[in-house]
């Protein structure tokens, strides 16, 4: 309820709000809010772990993306231009006689190319039925 004040002329009223109790409140959820941030613990993430293949490849064969998104094909230091239609065809025909899992894709992309290209290359992979795809990298100088 306002206060009134009385002077010469009438009665006014003080329309002040009171900030007192807003900033106990206040001070009472800081101290809450740092009690209890120290006992939540951060969410972790479960990567899965990869180890090494328990006999390399047979056969390898690498997919080049190049700068300006063009693909190649390099088999036994032989690379050809093709269309991605056209090496999941050389692909799938390579591995044709040989045993499951014998032979690995090699994905190297330019760091430059969009990721969606890539993306796209390990999808036209797998769904041709290629078990071992991987990406190749350049480790950290």
């Amino acid at each position: 309820m306002p206060s009134m004040i009385t002077r010469g002329r009438g009665r006014r009223t003080i329309s002040e709000i009171n900030m007192v109790p807003f900033i106990d409140v206040m001070l009472v959820l800081l101290i809450i809010f740092m009690v209890t941030a120290p006992l939540i613990a951060p969410s972790v993430i479960d990567l899965p772990s990869a180890g090494k293949a328990s006999r390399p490849p047979d056969v390898k064969m690498e997919v080049i993306i190049g700068k300006d998104e063009s693909l190649d094909l390099k088999v036994a230091d032989k690379t050809a231009r093709l269309p991605l239609d056209a090496i999941v065809a050389a692909i799938i025909q390579a591995q044709a006689g040989q045993p499951p899992g014998s032979s690995a894709v090699i994905i190297s992309a330019d760091k430059n190319v969009r990721y969606e290209n890539v993306v796209k290359v390990m999808s036209s992979l797998q769904q041709a039925g290629v078990q071992r795809v991987g990406l190749s990298v350049q480790l950290a100088k």
